[in-house]
């Protein structure tokens, strides 16, 4: 029998995620969490077949959860659901190792479809325009480690070294050492540039 976790902060998607699973997984068993250190908790319980994991969560925003559970439980396929259906979000998450991309937009028959084509290996994600810009830009910011990633967040927010150091229990020193290789990675030369680049990446 299939275990998914469903990662949602909304009582109305879950309950839609759920009617999808019970048609592209009858019988499984379906752990709702509304938070990703709820779904971090339900995988190590027991073992997971599936994460269905929302972009935008209390306590994580952007892609910095994907990249999180991809470090941690790399064999667990993970489907991202998004309000957000731009492609260079979609390519982003894709590059990261999402095994699916769902936009919160879709139809109940689609998100039947996406589930049970996921549940079998294969992964699924809206049509997309070919834009090699896009996927220069996507494959830029996936080269960042998850600890980067996390730091660029922090940016995102508006967060001073000091604070984002707070928040990921290191030095100041560490963060400054880490935004350089962020800078290199995502070709810019400073915070402002780095943020504008995120952004165009990120739905949050």
């Amino acid at each position: 029998m299939d275990r998914i976790v469903i990662a949602d902060d909304h009582p109305l998607f879950r309950a839609a995620l759920r009617s999808a699973l019970d048609k592209a997984a009858p019988g499984a068993a379906v752990e709702e969490c509304a938070s990703l250190a709820e779904a971090k908790a339900a995988m190590q319980t027991a073992p997971v077949d599936l994460l269905l994991l929302d972009l935008k969560l209390s306590d994580s925003e952007g892609m910095a959860g994907l990249a999180a559970v991809r470090a941690e439980y790399p064999a667990v396929p993970v489907a991202v659901i998004s309000a957000s259906e731009d492609a260079p979000v979609v390519r982003h998450a894709l590059g990261l190792g999402a095994a699916g991309f769902i936009p919160k937009s879709a139809a109940l028959p689609q998100m039947v479809e996406a589930i049970a084509a996921i549940l079998a290996g294969d992964s699924w994600a809206p049509d997309l325009p070919d834009v090699e810009d896009a996927d220069d830009l996507a494959a830029r910011v996936s080269s960042l480690t998850p600890s980067q990633l996390r730091i660029l967040e922090g940016l995102k927010a508006g967060r001073l070294n000091k604070q984002i150091a707070f928040d990921l229990g290191v030095s100041e020193a560490t963060i400054k050492a880490h935004l350089t290789s962020v800078f290199r990675k995502l070709g810019v030369h400073n915070r402002t540039q780095a943020v504008i680049l995120a952004k165009q990446l990120d739905p949050s």
